[in-house]
């Protein structure tokens, strides 16, 4: 992280997936509407939403999708804003990131970044969804050795075109690749390049399944990643087990499990903790970006969506998007161009916040 402190003078004002969505199941549908409406609501006192600012980086049990995530921690928190960065299958576990408040002006900057995922192919059955989930569309009595698996694995390694599969959230004039192809319809998707930074096979448990580990840009479908080894090992393949370990910036060690983050809120609800202990800051999604910390006048300035005139020898010597900081405190997304630093978003953080630290006994 650069920082960069500056003294300057002050101008004149100046005039948005990795995985497919999946069916909702009528169970996890009723979960996510419990209290919207009946009788149980009615006996249930409505809590006030509350301002809260930072990151959940949930980690996702299997069986839950993305949206029901989502839903689970934004009532915990009573937050008034929430979203993720990048869908997790319910076939899927780990790493969900969940941005709360002024966090969701950060989410374009993790859904950017790399995704690393360990995850099991089973060989010997191509599926119309790439997973377990799906109708049976190929067999075949082959299974590849190691050997084979890693000799063909450069081929998936670097730059390459991938078609994702038809169970995709991608658009075909207007609608879901996912929703033509649940009604009967041949979805056609045309290959688009993806990079794929690392490829390697972990480990090889019997003859029928094998264990990947992958590290990738966005856009990348690791089920696809899947169906087409298996078609070049001419054994067809489906993923039967996916974790994502790695999302932007969050790694396994920023995870929290649901059971702890429920454990911590009925902690917090009896006095003895606080939610800000499971909260990561705002600015954890920017870790890649330069910060330039400001004075308080300028950042007054900047708060008005003012453009500040970087001049002088302590004014910075790089351009683009830097995230602003006052008194060690998140303010504001800007740009440097022409001696100029001009907001483009700004935050507000009052409400609840990141404690300094995560705590350990959270």
């Amino acid at each position: 992280m650069i920082v960069t402190t500056v003294n300057s003078v002050i101008e004149q004002p100046i005039g948005d997936s990795d995985s497919a969505a999946k069916n909702i199941s009528p169970a996890a549908h009723h979960d996510q509407n419990r209290g919207r409406s009946g009788k149980q609501s009615r006996q249930q006192p409505r809590r006030d939403k509350r301002d809260v600012h930072g990151w959940v980086v949930l980690d996702k049990p299997i069986g839950m999708t993305s949206t029901h995530a989502v839903a689970v921690v934004k009532r915990l928190f009573q937050a008034k804003r929430a979203g993720h960065a990048g869908t997790l299958d319910p076939l899927a576990s780990g790493g969900l990131p969940i941005a709360m408040g002024e966090a969701t002006k950060t989410v374009p900057f993790v859904m950017d970044g790399r995704k690393r995922y360990r995850f099991t192919v089973c060989w010997g059955e191509e599926r119309d969804t790439d997973d377990t989930e799906g109708r049976v569309t190929q067999t075949s009595e082959t299974r590849p050795s190691a050997s084979a698996i890693r000799d063909l694995l450069p081929q998936f390694t670097g730059l390459i075109e991938q078609t994702p599969p038809q169970y995709s959230a991608i658009k075909i004039q207007g609608e879901r690749a996912y929703d033509l192809a649940r009604d009967g319809e041949i979805v056609e998707l045309k290959p688009r390049p993806v990079e794929i930074y690392h490829l390697s096979l972990v480990e090889q448990s019997d003859s029928s399944h094998s264990i990947f580990e992958a590290e990738c840009g966005k856009g990348t479908y690791v089920r696809a990643l899947a169906r087409d080894i298996g078609r070049l090992l001419g054994c067809y393949g489906h993923i039967c087990a996916l974790r994502r370990t790695l999302v932007g910036p969050f790694g396994e060690a920023d995870m929290i499990p649901l059971e702890q983050l429920e454990a911590l809120c009925d902690r917090a609800a009896s006095g003895e903790g606080s939610l800000a202990d499971a909260l990561l800051p705002v600015e954890t999604a920017l870790d890649d970006i330069p910060a330039l910390a400001v004075t308080r006048a300028d950042a007054a300035r900047l708060h008005r969506g003012q453009a500040v005139l970087l001049r002088g020898r302590d004014a910075p010597n790089c351009s683009g998007t830097v995230y602003v900081t006052v008194a060690g405190r998140l303010l504001a997304l800007a740009e440097i161009g022409n001696g100029e630093l001009i907001p483009k978003r700004v935050f507000n953080l009052t409400g609840l916040t990141a404690s300094s630290g995560r705590n350990e006994s959270v």
